[in-house]
């Protein structure tokens, strides 16, 4: 797998990866210092099963170095957070998963 490139495209709230022709995202809400990741599309041409991990690792990295939490409503990005306790810190104060 190629380094992955994200971007943030805050206009649209979702955070980006081209990948070929396909664009992964993930989904967002904002507010109050957190940021809900809310949905996350990854096109059946991107066949890399670690892609999905290294994205949202990708993400995480991003949301710590500006300093906010993370609410992770998508089931999938939760589950990831459930299994990496490296990201738990990122977790704000009361919401386990």
């Amino acid at each position: 797998m190629s380094e992955i490139t994200l971007e943030n495209n805050e206009f649209l709230r979702q955070f980006e990866v081209k990948v070929s022709d396909s664009l992964a995202r993930i989904e967002y809400a904002e507010q109050e210092r957190k940021i809900f990741l809310t949905k996350i599309h990854i096109p059946e041409t991107i066949k890399d099963k670690s892609f999905e991990e290294d994205f949202i690792v990708k993400v995480l990295e991003f949301i710590e170095s500006k300093n906010l939490r993370v609410v992770p409503t998508s089931p999938r990005i939760a589950g990831f957070v459930r299994k990496n306790k490296s990201f738990k810190h990122l977790l704000p104060v009361g919401i386990k998963l």
